[in-house]
């Protein structure tokens, strides 16, 4: 039967106005226009679900042989078969000189797009044949021929057979939509999807090209039957040929495989990666490092700007993402990209130390009015000292020292906003949710960071800042280790808002981990597991992060496990994370209750996470920032005695 304008999988309608008389199986090939298909898709024609229906579009060739057929599908069944034959004879199966059958499991269950039939048949040049198309499922969901009702110049007929309705076969005026023998541009993949399974939507985007300067996401729908040229992100196309981002282009361009400037970006990326390393232990997790090292790059301008993804929501720099994709650029020799991210951060620091949530990637800052998050004063100066610990020796103290005005402001701003009881004040944190009280998700990283700065301002012969930094440390620790540890480190002090997968920010390569850790990191990953195997950022009973997993969540388990020594826990979590990569081996933000990529895909916060498992599982853990010795504060007991201390620094905490 015929079918009127929709979107599967909703239930197409029936339209039965306007249908010409039958004509006759055969047309005379003298008098037939060369006619080997149409793109228009914009209407679902024809139901093609056996055994009551099916439909078939008249055509001609001018060559001798065909290798290939494509149609426009829509199918809301997830399960059954798709078959494709030529034959000569409309109503005759015994006619067909070709015939190829696929499997709509196999083709990713429902969804829509083009679906190419492989087929080979000799054919005579002017000869009118039949593309014919019928479907089986057991699923009660529509499976339809898309086409148009507009007019196509020299096109020939369309046939819908409905044997119920009917009784046989009908002539329409629509024209289905199909290739005969398609090349070039009429390949799907191109400037029309491939078939796209509606699982795969769940995702915004899918990869990304870049010339390292600017940088266009795959959307979904042109990822189906893709693959990067490996090493690359340079996209091989299902038809062959290969779509990349030129050099001074804004827009990709689709060209042979062997276009030399396509061929030059593989070259190019190829020498990148083999600068540096790509850590794992198994294949699989070198690579998943690959890909997350090249879509970090992809991700990363020219200023300096780390942009989280490349959808809209994402394209912005946040000092915390920056911080972690600064360490593993560091950590697996690619010191130059670490650095430009650090120089970024000192460019967009605030004067009074501290930093937007977010910037946008030209760094004119912020995009909205996003309140500010305290944990960027952590995580700038932990990525700076695990810049200085992997970068070669020999300028790296010079180049510490510009940087050096970067980390004194934010750790002298850390250190003042340490109230009474050694802790921070509430502040958004990874989460970008306010709190009342003090969250861990921010005490941890300025702790962290407050032992980092520490330790590279000692290391350049500032010994008033180290103390003054030490000291803090230390107030900090024992805040936390009295507030937050009895709660198993929840996500805050007043026990109201649950556990937080942050838990992980207290172990190495951030904090050097505490006595009873262990039990707190174990009972959290009990309480945040999902169905879906991956992790909640949280269980906050005022927020719900619903039944979608977050990979980096998952991620800082596998990380706090592998640097407490429980390798075997950290690589089965990872293991889990890598699975959730999508058709491309890219890392998405999330996994859906459903257990599918969703959200944006590359998240280069996951991806430098990946990264730093990889290193860890391999035996190249991160270093820690080293914690000050105990000392006992006096002069007020408790945790008095803490002046706020501006961008300078010139006072010193009282203690013996």
């Amino acid at each position: 039967m015929a079918f009127a304008r929709s979107l599967l999988p909703t239930v197409l309608s029936l339209a039965l106005t306007g249908l010409p008389a039958a004509l006759p199986d055969t047309a005379k090939a003298a008098a037939a226009a060369l006619y080997d298909g149409q793109v228009r898709h914009e209407t679902a024609l024809f139901s093609v679900k056996a055994t009551n229906n099916a439909a078939a579009q008249e055509f001609t060739v001018t060559g001798t042989r065909l290798s290939r057929v494509s149609v426009w599908l829509g199918s809301g069944a997830a399960t059954g078969t798709v078959t494709a034959q030529i034959r000569r004879v409309r109503s005759d199966a015994g006619s067909a000189i070709a015939s190829r059958t696929l499997n709509l499991s196999a083709l990713g269950g429902s969804g829509a797009g083009w679906v190419e039939f492989p087929v080979d048949a000799a054919v005579t040049p002017g000869t009118t044949y039949y593309l014919f198309l019928q479907a089986t499922t057991t699923e009660n969901k529509p499976i339809a021929w898309y086409g148009t009702t507009r007019s196509v110049p020299g096109s020939l007929t369309s046939w819908n057979y409905d044997r119920a309705y009917w009784g046989g076969w009908h002539a329409y005026t629509s024209r289905l939509a199909f290739h005969v023998n398609p090349v070039g541009s009429e390949r799907c993949g191109e400037t029309e999807p491939c078939y796209v399974p509606t699982s795969a939507l769940a995702a915004r985007t899918s990869g990304l090209l870049t010339n390292r300067v600017d940088t266009e996401a795959v959307l979904p729908s042109f990822a189906v039957g893709a693959s990067y040229v490996d090493g690359s992100n340079v996209l091989r196309l299902p038809s062959g040929r290969w779509r990349y981002l030129p050099d001074g282009a804004t827009a990709s361009a689709v060209v042979e495989a062997d276009d030399p400037g396509a061929v030059a970006q593989v070259t190019e990326s190829r020498a990148w990666l083999a600068a540096g390393k790509v850590p794992g232990t198994t294949a699989a997790q070198r690579a998943a490092a690959q890909r997350a090292l090249l879509s970090m790059r992809a991700l990363l301008k020219p200023n300096g700007a780390f942009a989280a993804g490349w959808s809209p929501p994402w394209e912005y720099s946040w000092p915390r993402d920056g911080a972690f994709a600064a360490a593993a650029f560091a950590a697996t020799g690619h010191d130059e990209e670490a650095y430009r991210i650090l120089d970024y951060d000192a460019l967009t620091q605030r004067a009074d130390g501290t930093w937007e949530a977010r910037t946008k990637l030209d760094g004119s800052g912020p995009p909205d009015a996003r309140k500010w998050q305290l944990d960027g004063n952590g995580w700038v100066p932990w990525a700076t000292w695990q810049w200085y610990r992997a970068a070669p020796a020999g300028d790296r103290d010079e180049r510490l020292r510009r940087l050096y005005p970067m980390v004194r402001k934010a750790a002298d701003y850390a250190a003042g906003s340490l109230g009474p009881d050694g802790l921070p004040p509430a502040s958004p944190d990874y989460w970008e949710l306010d709190t009342t009280t003090a969250n861990i998700g921010t005490a941890a990283p300025l702790l962290a960071g407050l032992n980092a700065a520490a330790d590279l301002a000692a290391r350049l012969g500032s010994a008033g800042d180290a103390e003054r930094w030490r000291d803090a440390a230390r107030r900090l620790s024992a805040g936390i280790a009295a507030r937050f540890a009895p709660l198993g480190y929840q996500r805050t002090v007043d026990g109201r808002h649950g556990r937080d997968s942050a838990v992980a920010f207290m172990a190495p390569p951030f904090n050097t981990a505490p006595p009873g850790l262990g039990d707190a990191l174990d009972s959290t990953y009990r309480a945040l597991l999902l169905p879906n195997g991956g992790v909640s950022p949280g269980n906050d009973p005022s927020f719900s992060w619903g039944s979608y997993a977050w990979t980096a969540s998952t991620s800082f388990f596998a990380l706090a496990w592998s640097g407490t020594g429980e390798q075997a826990r950290a690589g089965r979590v990872l293991d889990w994370v890598l699975s959730k990569r999508n058709g491309l081996g890219e890392l998405p933000e999330t996994v859906n209750g459903a257990g599918l990529p969703s959200s944006v895909a590359p998240l280069g916060w996951t991806d430098s996470l990946v990264v730093l498992v990889a290193l860890a599982l391999q035996g190249s853990p991160q270093p820690t920032p080293p914690a000050p010795p105990a000392r006992a504060v006096t002069g007020g007991g408790g945790f008095g005695g803490n002046p706020t201390h501006g961008a300078g620094g010139a006072a010193a905490d009282s203690v013996t």
